[in-house]
């Protein structure tokens, strides 16, 4: 349904503005993270009434990897460029095969085996451009981001049905994790409250909410390859507004993660296919 695609593709789009937003943004990383998730806490308990009930221990223990992920993508975006930042963090894939057979109980398929090494290289070369020791700390950050992505992922899906509450629950906990630093940063113009609240209400909650709605009504792989239009416009929209460019090899890196997780999306659906095929 057409309805559905543009969603899935209004949420990548409005998902891939964080890192601009997050530049031009005065504040800290951690006054960022905190007040982002917060607005988008309250903003998804507004709009999703079934997330008005108190966690469950297992939402809430996915809940804190949600957190975990948000937060350091914000840090981990401060400190290096935003394109390293939203295709390190988007080789969580590589970590879901690692933990799902522990678990999942899931077993990867030989065409998710062979996406690994790919993932590897993709990986390695965000770390051969010329950088400072605060962007290598940023790729780690984001390095650590990507893992808590996958573990979000993992838990999201064991949860199933439930997986609305812990990302609203998610936010909250992001919010109580980063916001008692916020008297430690600058303090905010105009202009920062301005972007927070970009983040939080659009950037974050109606793009989720977008991608929810979209999701019901599209196939599963699909909706993967669509949203794949974050990581491609994020650095995009972050040299257009703030001035940022990513180094060569962090381009050739981002790529080979976009090919990767393109390869380990299509792949195990064309194979039972073909064997089906008389």
């Amino acid at each position: 349904m057409l309805r559905a695609r543009l969603l899935l593709l209004a949420a990548a789009a409005l998902w891939s503005t964080a890192g601009a937003a997050i530049k031009l943004c005065g504040l800290s990383g951690w006054q960022i993270a905190g007040a982002r998730s917060l607005v988008a806490g309250v903003f998804l308990l507004f709009l999703v009434p079934e997330t008005r009930r108190l966690p469950s221990p297992r939402v809430l223990l996915v809940s804190v990897a949600y957190a975990f992920t948000v937060v350091l993508f914000v840090v981990a975006t401060k400190l290096t460029t935003a394109a390293n930042a939203i295709f390190i963090q988007d080789t969580a894939p590589l970590w879901v095969l690692v933990l799902s057979p522990w678990l999942l109980r899931e077993h990867p398929t030989r065409g998710e085996l062979l996406a690994i090494p790919v993932y590897g290289l993709g990986l390695g070369l965000f770390f051969l451009d010329e950088l400072s020791a605060g962007q290598v700390a940023g790729n780690l950050v984001a390095l650590a981001s990507g893992v808590a992505f996958a573990l979000s992922i993992v838990g999201l899906r064991r949860l199933r049905h439930e997986g609305p509450s812990a990302l609203v629950w998610g936010n909250l906990v992001a919010a109580a994790i980063a916001l008692p630093l916020w008297p430690a940063g600058p303090a905010p113009r105009a202009l920062d409250l301005a972007l927070v609240a970009y983040l939080g209400v659009f950037q974050l909650g109606l793009a989720y909410y977008c991608f929810s709605r979209g999701l019901e009504r599209t196939p599963a792989v699909e909706a993967s390859l669509l949203v794949l239009l974050e990581p491609v416009l994020n650095p995009i929209w972050t040299f257009l507004l703030a001035g940022e460019r990513p180094g060569p090899w962090a381009i050739a890196g981002g790529a080979v993660v976009l090919a990767a997780t393109a390869w380990r999306t299509v792949v195990p659906v064309l194979l039972p296919q073909r064997a089906a095929e008389p």
